[in-house]
C-alpha cells in the first residue's frame, strides 16, 4: 500500500469507510495467502505431431503425440475447437444445449500429414502441429492459429496458456466487450479481468466493468467471430497488419491470447457481419426485449434523496412538456444502503409514489447492489445465511468485503440454489412499485484501500456443482446475477417482460437484459467513450446500452451536455445520470437555449419510438445490434472499417454526433447509395465524404434512399418513407408491438417503388402484394 491508494480510497468510498478498506485489504490478502495453492516449477507443453484421427459428427478428433484437438462444425456453421478434449459444455455462454453437429462436415486429409474439416460455409485446416486455420469456402484463410502452448505447475493445478494467432494484414479488430478506447481496437494488451476503475474513466482506461474473450475482426477476405470459451483472467496483446505497398511483403495482424487458467477451447463464426451476429446469438441466447417504455427517455440521479425531490423533478418534465418514461432510484432510497430495503422516513409512500408515476406513464427502476450487510435482524442477510447463500473462504468462514452497506457478505451466484433465493427477493421490489431494475457493483466489487478491489481470489464457489474459485467465476458474476434477477421476475410476474440492466456481466448476458457505460467521466474524451462502448458491446451482442448522459461525475458545460443528450436520443438506453457529486442533468439546468434544443431531441426519439421498437424484436429474432458501425453493410469498404464518428441505427438511419466542442459544421463519411439529410432533404450520393451543417440545435442525421420507417405520427403509428433513387426499389421492416407482455407481433415487410414523381409502397406478405396497413408519409421527393 502507499499513499495513492489510500487516497484512492477515501475519494471513492469516504474517511468513514477508508479504515475498514484498509482492513479488508490486509483481509483479503492473508486469505489469499492461506487459500491459493503456490505456483511452484512448471512443464511447458506443446501438442507434438499427429498420430492418429478418430472422425465423428461434424468433424472429429485428431490425436497429437502430447494432447488431442477435437473440432465440430455445427449445423449453424459455428466452428468449435477444443485442446486436451475439452467439450463445448459446461459453459456459461451457451443457452440451452449446444448446437447439433453438421451431418454433412467430413473430416479428410489435407496435405503434409494434417488434416481438415470441410463444410458448406467454413473450411478448417489442422496441420501436423496443430496450427488451425479458418478459411472461407473459397479458400481465403481469416484466420491462422498457431500451436498452443501451455505450462502445467509440476505439482498439480489449472495450466496457464497461450494462443497466438495471425489475421490478414488489412485485418480490424473489435469487440472484447466494454472498451472506452474503440471501438476499433488498436495496437496494445487489453485485460480480460471485469473491474470497477474505481472512479470515473474515460479512453485510456482500461480494463472496465464488462470484459468478454470476443473479437470480432473484418478484412477484405471476409468477417470473423472468435470466442475463446474461458473465463479465467488473461489478457489479449493485438497488433494490427501492415500491407507492403505493392511489394508483396505483407506483414499480418497479431493476436496473443494469455489465460490464466481454464479449458482452451474456442468457437469461431464467418460470414458477413449479420449472418456473424445471428450465428453468434443462435449460440449464446436471443437478446432480452426490453418493455416498450425502456425504449424512452430515463432520468436518474444519485442523490434525489426524497420522494418530493422526485416529485419536483418529474414535475419539472411535465411543465415543459419533456416526455419522460422512467425514474430510476439510487442507492440513497435504501435504509442504510441495504439492499432490498427502503428509508421509511425519506420515502415513506414509495408504493403510492410508484403507483402515481405509472397513471402519468412514468415507471420507477429500482438499483440492486449483490453484497449484503453482514448483521444479525438483517432480513437479507438472515435469509442468506439459512440457505448458506453466501460465499465462503477455503477454510469454510463467508468471505467479507466492505461496500456502501459496511461489512459485507457476498451470495454465490453460481449455485442454482442461491439463483432461485435471490429471484425471490424481487418481490419486495415489486411490491414497491418498481417496473426495471439496474444492477451495480457487481464486478463484484470490495472497497481495498490497495490491491485488487474484489472478492479473495481463492474465494470458493459453487460453480454449478463443480466447484472451484474466484478466479474462474469473478467473470460470470455479474451475469450469474442477472440470470438469477431476470428468471426470479419471469417467476413473479409471468405476464411482464422483465427489464434489467447490469453493469458487469459476460458473453451470452444478453439472454438476461443490456448494461450502461458505467461511471464515464464527463469531459468530451467520455462522450466519444460513451459511442465507442455501445457500438463495442453491440458486435459482442449486446444490442442494448447506452452512456450516462452528461457522464458520471462532473459538470458538463451547456454545449457538452447538450451534444451527449443528442448522441442519447439515438441509443437504446437514453438515460441522463450523475453521481452524487455531479452538477445537475435535468435540461432546464443549463439554459432555455439548451432546453429548447433538448426538447427537440426528446420530441425526436419519442417520435422514433416504433422504430426502436422495431429495433428490439429484430435483435431478438436475428441478434443484429441496434447501433451498427457504419460498415456493417459493406465491410470490405476500408475506408467505413477506419470510421468510428458515425454509426448506422438500423438499416434507415445514419448518425453523425457532434464529438468536439465548437463545432457547426462536421464531415461525414457515406456508406455507398443515396442518402438524404434528415433536416433540408438534401439528397447525397455514397460512398464519399460530405461536409454538413450541425449546429447547436441538432446533429446530422441522415435517411437511406428507399428505407421505410414506422414513426409515431399525430393518430398514432405511421410509414415515413424516404423516396428510392429513380430505377431503384427500397423497403422495410416494421413489428408493431403488442404490448409489454409475450405476444410475439407479426413482423411487416414493405417495399417502395418509385415510378416517375410518385413513391408506391405495398406491404408484401405469404397472400402477395397488398396496400399499407398504416398511413403513409414519402419525403424526399423535394
Amino acid at each position: 500500500m502507499d499513499g495513492r491508494d489510500l487516497v484512492r480510497s477515501v475519494r471513492v468510498i469516504g474517511s468513514g469507510r477508508a479504515a475498514q478498506g484498509v482492513r479488508a485489504a490486509w483481509r483479503r490478502r492473508r486469505i489469499d495467502a492461506a487459500g491459493l495453492p503456490r505456483r511452484g516449477a512448471e512443464r511447458a507443453r506443446v501438442p507434438g505431431r499427429v498420430e492418429s484421427v478418430a472422425p465423428g459428427p461434424g468433424g472429429g478428433v485428431i490425436r497429437f503425440s502430447r494432447s488431442e484437438l477435437r473440432v465440430t462444425v455445427a449445423v449453424n456453421g459455428a466452428v468449435f475447437w477444443g485442446w486436451d478434449g475439452a467439450a463445448p459444455e459446461p459453459s456459461y455462454a451457451l443457452a440451452g444445449s449446444c448446437p447439433e453437429p453438421d451431418p454433412r462436415a467430413v473430416l479428410e486429409p489435407d496435405k503434409d500429414g494434417g488434416w481438415r474439416v470441410v463444410a458448406e460455409r467454413v473450411t478448417v485446416v489442422v496441420s501436423r502441429h496443430g496450427a488451425v486455420e479458418v478459411c472461407t469456402p473459397g479458400g481465403l484463410v481469416l484466420r491462422r492459429e498457431l500451436p498452443p502452448r501451455w505450462w502445467e505447475p509440476v505439482g498439480g493445478g489449472p495450466a496457464r496458456w497461450m494462443q497466438r494467432s495471425e489475421v490478414a494484414a488489412d485485418a480490424r479488430f473489435f469487440g472484447l466487450g466494454g472498451r472506452a478506447s474503440g471501438p476499433r481496437l488498436r495496437d496494445g494488451s487489453y485485460r480480460l479481468w471485469n473491474t470497477d476503475p474505481g472512479g470515473s474513466f474515460g479512453p485510456g482506461d482500461d480494463p472496465l466493468y464488462l470484459t468478454m474473450p470476443v473479437q470480432l475482426v473484418v478484412a477484405d477476405a471476409g468477417t470473423h467471430l472468435v470466442f475463446h470459451d474461458t473465463t479465467w483472467d488473461g489478457t489479449v496483446v493485438l497488433r494490427e497488419g501492415e500491407e507492403g505497398a505493392g511489394s508483396g511483403h505483407d506483414r499480418a495482424g497479431r493476436c496473443e491470447l494469455r489465460m490464466d487458467g481454464g479449458p482452451l477451447r474456442c468457437w469461431v463464426m464467418v460470414g458477413p457481419p449479420a449472418r456473424v451476429l445471428h450465428t453468434w446469438a443462435s449460440l449464446t441466447g436471443a437478446p432480452a426485449l426490453p418493455p416498450a417504455w425502456a425504449l424512452g427517455h430515463h432520468h436518474a440521479r444519485w442523490g434525489f434523496g426524497s420522494e418530493q425531490e422526485v416529485r419536483r423533478i418529474v414535475s419539472g418534465y411535465q411543465e415543459r412538456g419533456l416526455p419522460l418514461d422512467a425514474v430510476h432510484l439510487d442507492i440513497d432510497h435504501y435504509d442504510e444502503h441495504q439492499v432490498f430495503t427502503v428509508d421509511r422516513e425519506r420515502f415513506p409512500k414509495l408504493p403510492v409514489l410508484a403507483e402515481e408515476l405509472r397513471r402519468d406513464g412514468i415507471r420507477l427502476v429500482s438499483i440492486v447492489d449483490p453484497a449484503v450487510k453482514a448483521a444479525p435482524g438483517n432480513a437479507v442477510y438472515d435469509g442468506g445465511t439459512a440457505v448458506d447463500a453466501f460465499v465462503r473462504d477455503a477454510s469454510g468462514r463467508p468471505v467479507r468485503g466492505v461496500v456502501w452497506a459496511g461489512e459485507s457478505v457476498y451470495p454465490d451466484f453460481t449455485h442454482p440454489r442461491v439463483r432461485e433465493w435471490w429471484g425471490g427477493l424481487y418481490e419486495e421490489r415489486l411490491e414497491q412499485g418498481f417496473a426495471g431494475f439496474w444492477h451495480d457493483m457487481n464486478e463484484p466489487v470490495s472497497f481495498h484501500a490497495f490491491g485488487e478491489p474484489t472478492l479473495p481470489r481463492s474465494a470458493r464457489h459453487a460453480l454449478e456443482g463443480r466447484g472451484g474459485d474466484h478466479r474462474e467465476a469473478h467473470n460470470v458474476y455479474g451475469l450469474c446475477m442477472a440470470r438469477a434477477g431476470y428468471e426470479g421476475l419471469r417467476e413473479l410476474a409471468p405476464r411482464e417482460r422483465p427489464f434489467l440492466f447490469t453493469r458487469s456481466g459476460w458473453a451470452g448476458m444478453q439472454r438476461y437484459g443490456g448494461t450502461w457505460s458505467g461511471d464515464v467521466a464527463t469531459g468530451w474524451p467520455g462522450l466519444r467513450a460513451s459511442l465507442s462502448l455501445v457500438l463495442g458491446l453491440g458486435l459482442c451482442g449486446v444490442p442494448y446500452s447506452g452512456p450516462d448522459v452528461g457522464g458520471f461525475d462532473g459538470s458538463p458545460s451547456p454545449e457538452l451536455y447538450l451534444r451527449w443528450f443528442q448522441l442519447g436520443a439515438y441509443l437504446p438506453l437514453f438515460r441522463t445520470h450523475a453521481s452524487l457529486r455531479a452538477g445537475r442533468r435535468e435540461p432546464w439546468e443549463f439554459g432555455p437555449e439548451v432546453l429548447e434544443h433538448a426538447r427537440a431531441a426528446l420530441l425526436e426519439r419519442r417520435r422514433l419510438l416504433p422504430y426502436f421498437v422495431t429495433l428490439s424484436h429484430l435483435a431478438r429474432r436475428t441478434g443484429a445490434p441496434y447501433v451498427r458501425p457504419v460498415w456493417w453493410g459493406a465491410p470490405e469498404d476500408r475506408a467505413l472499417r477506419d470510421c468510428e464518428d458515425t454509426f448506422l441505427l438500423g438499416d434507415g438511419l445514419l448518425v453523425a454526433p457532434v464529438l468536439e466542442p465548437g463545432a457547426d459544421r462536421r464531415v461525414v463519411r457515406l456508406p455507398r447509395g443515396r442518402w438524404y439529410d434528415t433536416a433540408t432533404e438534401r439528397a447525397y450520393e455514397g460512398p464519399g465524404q460530405v461536409v454538413v451543417d450541425a449546429p447547436l440545435s441538432r446533429i446530422p442525421v441522415f435517411a437511406r434512399a428507399g428505407a421505410v420507417l414506422p414513426v409515431r405520427g399525430d393518430d398514432g403509428l405511421e410509414l415515413e418513407v424516404w423516396a428510392p433513387a429513380p430505377g431503384r426499389t427500397g423497403g422495410g421492416l416494421v413489428v408493431p408491438d403488442a404490448g409489454d407482455g409475450w405476444d410475439v407481433p407479426e413482423v411487416e415487410r414493405y417495399v417502395a417503388r418509385r415510378q416517375g414523381g410518385t413513391v408506391v409502397v405495398t406491404r408484401e406478405g405469404e397472400g402477395g402484394a397488398s396496400g399499407p396497413a398504416w398511413p403513409v408519409r414519402v419525403r424526399g421527393l423535394g
